[in-house]
Order: C-alpha cells, then structure tokens, then sequence
C-alpha cells in the first residue's frame, strides 16, 4: 500500500523558483504574510551577493516571534555571513504540540518561497535551526523535510514526532545539564539514542547550564552546518561529542 501523504512535507524549493528576481537589499525585511505575525528576513552586511548564500531557517520557542527567532542566531549571521529567515507559529506555539501539522507547515512554505525568489540559496545549504519548543519542531518536521534542509539544528528540544522520516540531514543536539523547562533525562538523552538507533549523524553537545543556548553552544552548531554546507561532507560524530560518562 502506498504511504500517506506527509503532512510536514514542504514543496517550495529553490531550484523552482527564478532565482533573484525580486532581490532583497541588506537589513530587516518583513516579508509581507500577515499582518499580526509576519515573518522576517535578515541580509546582514557580511552576505556576499553572488555566491550563493547558506540559509538558516530559525524556529523560536513557546510563545516567541520572528524578532525571538532572529534574534536568536543575528550575532552569528553578522559573524559569518549567512541568510537568516524566522517565521513565526500562527498560535502560541508550533502546530504539531497544538495538536497536528497544518497552519504552521503551509505559512513556512509560503515564506521560504519568498526568500527563493528573492535570494540565492543553493539547495544543500539551507538549515533548520530552533530552541525549545522550536527545536522539537525543527527536528521533526526537519526530518519530515530532509531533502531540503541539509542541517537540523536543536537547541534543548523536548519531543521528537515526524509524521514520516526523508533524506538524511544531519543533526547538531545540545542541551543544558541542568535544564529545569525541559530536562535532559527526559528529552535529549533519549532523543539522541533514538536518532542513532536509525544510523543518523548526530553531534551532541551537553553543556553545564539550564533552559539556555550559550553563545559556545550556539556558534557549534552554525558552525557545523557551515562547514558540512560548503564541503559537502562533515565530521565524524564521535569527533565532536560531548556525553556524560
């Protein structure tokens, strides 16, 4: 029997659609969506404009907004010179902990198909990329969008729910020890062994701290992405991990 359709599943891809035809200028733009909750586009100065520039797609935790969601990674896109979208939930959280895929699914990929258009993303550099409750969205419907997105990115994630599972992203998780809104026990260290179980690349990073993203911590994973993004390859998980004894 064939599978049902995936519910997570994005259609907008950048080899679709005219490449820099309605070409962004450097800064903050809102994308024009919705007029309560838009979603926002970051161009820092350091983005070169002919190359075609990595992207990371930035998801903010429970009851946050695009400005949460930029603000999340902006040092860094400044830093190292990447395109920084954040669209944010149409309720107060991610639809799939609301109840189910939908609303949220279809306003992220009407935005990403206004950044195609207006940027230069190449197709093996795009990231997925959220804290807390964004970072439990960002791994499951990042791996329900793997063909798309070369890198998942989750800070102190709480869940892990794919409706189904494509390509083969890989995944940078970090999570605070001593983490009091979503605790370790209960989320990465049983969401890092259930992704290797499935031969994902995995680097876990643990670090001494609570419900936070340090700056260390959140520089490893974009710098991963980065790397894996221009050199089509990446390190040996166990090169790079960080677990308890």
């Amino acid at each position: 029997m064939p599978l049902p359709a995936n519910p997570a599943r994005l259609k907008s891809r950048p080899e679709k659609i005219g490449l820099g035809n309605e070409l962004c200028g450097k800064g903050l733009h809102p994308l024009g969506l919705d007029d309560a909750r838009d979603a926002l586009l970051y161009v820092p100065e350091s983005c070169a404009e002919s190359a075609r520039q990595p992207l990371v797609v930035s998801l903010h935790g429970a009851g946050g907004s695009a400005t949460h969601g930029i603000d999340l990674f902006r040092w860094l896109a400044d830093q190292r010179g990447f395109l920084l979208l954040a669209p944010p939930s149409r309720q107060q959280t991610w639809d799939v902990i609301r109840g189910g895929y939908g609303p949220d699914v279809r306003f992220i990929d009407t935005a990403l198909a206004v950044v195609f258009r207006r940027c230069h993303p190449g197709a093996g550099s795009i990231a997925l990329a959220g804290f807390s409750d964004g970072a439990s969205y960002a791994l499951s419907f990042g791996l329900a969008n793997g063909e798309l997105f070369r890198s998942i990115l989750a800070y102190s994630p709480g869940f892990l729910a794919p409706p189904q599972m494509e390509g083969a992203p890989d995944i940078f998780v970090s999570h605070g020890t001593d983490d009091r809104v979503l605790r370790i026990d209960r989320c990465s260290r049983r969401i890092v062994p259930a992704l290797e179980l499935q031969g994902r690349r995995v680097v876990y990073r643990e670090f001494e701290g609570g419900h936070t993203m340090p700056p260390e911590i959140a520089s490893a994973g974009i710098d991963l992405f980065l790397s894996h993004s221009a050199q089509c390859g990446g390190l040996e998980p166990a090169s790079i991990s960080h677990r308890p004894k």
